[in-house]
């Protein structure tokens, strides 16, 4: 299987750079994999969608301000560091522009000093490994000196860093949003609950790879990135409950579904936490997962490819070829779809 087999034309101007206000006006196309057939709502209308007993599952992760700007030591040069990953207390794998301009062994500071930053190793794929010294709480400082890492296809302002975050988010360490889960209201979330919908919350911190293009042909010698995750023992144990009842498991974003398919073992979720690079592409047999909330995502990416894994190559690229005529926003600040 190959990745131009996952590609479709997708004009510039249907990439949002704004979200919906409020959230759940955005619009929400259904597509029922059963039948084929395709349907125009608007996110509002989720609960008249969904089923008494349903359970939808959520990841609670929460951004982090993770771009830094600052100054290489004793020079006027701009660094940027993208924080990636926390290897250790003080300790980051990080991306770094222009890389080339600082070696290993050399410092960055950041608000004049508040934060210092230092090279100390190159990793084979490129990224950074960056040291930080730092006087108090570093999500404090990171939270006074950070900007939002919103992705390179959104160019405009961000001007409240919430509306780059779930109004569920709680645990700090994403670098990227959920943006499934973008277009809850607390007012929504309370509606789907009265109506008898469960909802269970897990965790998955989004890594950069979410955003990195698939650049071999064939798709199966594709290399995910890792990124941590973490079921607890009562989100498990009603996950499983539910599946053992018939009920079905709906995951908001396709953070939430890799995070249960990787967690699964025989079918029942297995609470715990690790790292999962899990790639789910057509061929592959959900176990968990019944139906999917998701974005529209970008040609040729691993993200198209796990929702044909659900839905089919076929249909769902009829369904983006509908939501390109119908002028869907795509992407982060883009409309939705309900696979059911």
């Amino acid at each position: 299987m190959n990745v131009s087999d996952f590609d479709f034309e997708l004009p510039e101007e249907l990439i949002a750079q704004h979200p919906a206000e409020p959230r759940d006006t955005s619009r929400l196309m259904v597509v029922d994999r059963k039948s084929g057939d395709i349907t125009h709502h608007t996110f509002r209308d989720l609960s008249s969608l969904l089923h008494k007993g349903d359970i939808l599952v959520l990841n609670n992760t929460r951004v982090i301000p993770a771009r830094l700007i600052g100054e290489k030591e004793g020079t006027q040069v701009k660094i940027e560091v993208l924080l990636l990953k926390r290897l250790e207390l003080d300790l980051w794998e990080a991306l770094v522009k222009p890389g080339k301009r600082l070696k290993v062994g050399q410092k960055v500071s950041f608000g004049n000093g508040l934060l210092m930053g230092e090279l100390r190793e190159i990793l084979d794929n490129g990224n950074r490994k960056i040291y930080f010294q730092f006087s108090g709480v570093f999500e404090t400082i990171l939270d006074q000196l950070g900007e939002m890492p919103l992705p390179p296809y959104i160019t405009a302002q961000l001007e409240d860093r919430e509306r780059y975050q779930t109004v569920y988010a709680k645990e700090q360490g994403s670098v990227a949003a959920p943006t499934a889960g973008l277009h809850f209201t607390p007012e929504l979330l309370e509606e789907l609950r009265e109506k008898g919908i469960e909802i269970v919350e897990i965790l998955l911190h989004v890594g950069l790879g979410t955003f990195r293009p698939v650049k071999v042909e064939d798709i199966r010698e594709h290399t995910m990135h890792s990124e941590y995750y973490r079921v607890d023992p009562e989100a498990a144990q009603r996950i499983n409950q539910g599946k053992q009842e018939g009920r079905r498991i709906i995951a908001v974003g396709t953070t939430a579904a890799r995070t249960l398919e990787s967690a699964c073992n025989q079918g029942k979720v297995i609470p715990g936490e690790g790292w999962t690079d899990i790639f789910i592409y057509p061929g592959y047999s959900f176990q968990v997962i019944d139906a999917l909330i998701t974005n529209f995502h970008f040609p040729k990416s691993t993200l198209v490819m796990l929702v044909s894994a659900l839905a089919g190559r076929e249909l769902i690229l009829k369904a983006y070829g509908i939501a390109v005529k119908e002028k869907y926003r795509f992407y982060s600040f883009g409309d939705s779809m309900l696979i059911l």
